[in-house]
């Protein structure tokens, strides 16, 4: 499909899919250790130095920092605006052993051997050298240190009902990943990934996030359905060339319909990794 709107910009060769749109940052704000990090909770120690790569709005960031107090976390994302905003939650919740930092994955501000856990979550999936950045964490870690790393596969994401207009939003949904230098299908590349980057001793498993109630429906399939029109998702999908409004709109009433379902269910299938540095 050709662009019905030509006056936006070209995504760079790696550029972050979802934006900074309130609709993306709203959905990261459920994630908690808990949902989306309980494999690490039995290695997380009280006085631990941990690095969270990819922090977002802070709300798993400040979950770890809760856990390892005394110890100091420190959270880092490419974005200003979403680093004051971390730096703003943790202040309101009165966590003080947490700080947010603007920093690049590829090159972290850090000494060698700064941290005892490397954290990352849904973040090598956006990433053209994951085993590039990868190896950066295991620069920042302790001898022996810990690094902890969850990725959505979305090759394995399935819903019900059927609906044409999910079908073609997972179809679309890989081009414009995959165009913007991801790999949307990061969770069965993992293992390996963090292999080649040197790491050892290695604990891989899986969990699944589930949306089926009314309210994880509404929440879930709201935040598709603004991302599809509203996010740098639908600039990205129409400036591409994958993509135009018509269909965008489209993939948003599909969404809705599905949040409205009381049949509605959602699955998103990640990969997790414990390694040793």
């Amino acid at each position: 499909m050709q662009p019905e709107d030509e006056s936006i910009e070209t995504a760079p060769a790696e550029a972050y899919t979802h934006g900074h749109h309130e609709s993306v940052l709203r959905a990261h704000s459920w994630r908690t250790v808990e949902n989306s990090a309980a494999y690490l909770v039995p290695h997380l120690q009280e006085g631990m130095r941990v690095l969270d790569v990819g922090s977002g709005p802070g709300t798993i960031t400040i979950d770890l920092a809760r856990r390892v107090r005394p110890g100091q976390v420190v959270g880092i994302d490419v974005a200003d605006d979403v680093v004051a905003r971390a730096t703003g939650l943790a202040r309101s919740e009165r966590v003080d052993n947490v700080e947010f930092r603007v920093a690049d994955a590829y090159a972290l501000p850090f000494a060698d051997g700064s941290f005892d856990l490397v954290h990352a979550h849904q973040v090598l999936h956006h990433l053209a050298r994951p085993i590039d950045a990868l190896r950066e964490f295991r620069r920042v870690l302790k001898s022996g240190g810990l690094l902890a790393v969850r990725e959505v596969d979305y090759g394995g994401v399935i819903w019900s009902p059927a609906s044409p207009g999910l079908t073609r939003w997972l179809e679309l949904y890989h081009d414009v990943h995959s165009g913007n230098g991801g790999e949307p299908d990061a969770g069965r590349h993992l293992k390996r990934w963090v292999r080649e980057a040197g790491f050892g001793h290695l604990e891989v498993s899986a969990s699944t996030w589930v949306f089926s109630t009314d309210l994880e429906r509404e929440w879930w399939g709201g935040s598709w359905a603004e991302r599809a029109t509203e996010s740098q998702f639908a600039a990205h999908a129409i400036e591409s060339g994958h993509s135009n409004r018509s269909e965008l709109e489209r993939i948003a009433a599909a969404w809705r319909d599905w949040a409205a379902d009381e049949d509605g269910w959602l699955l998103m299938p990640h990969s997790e990794v414990i390694a040793r540095a």
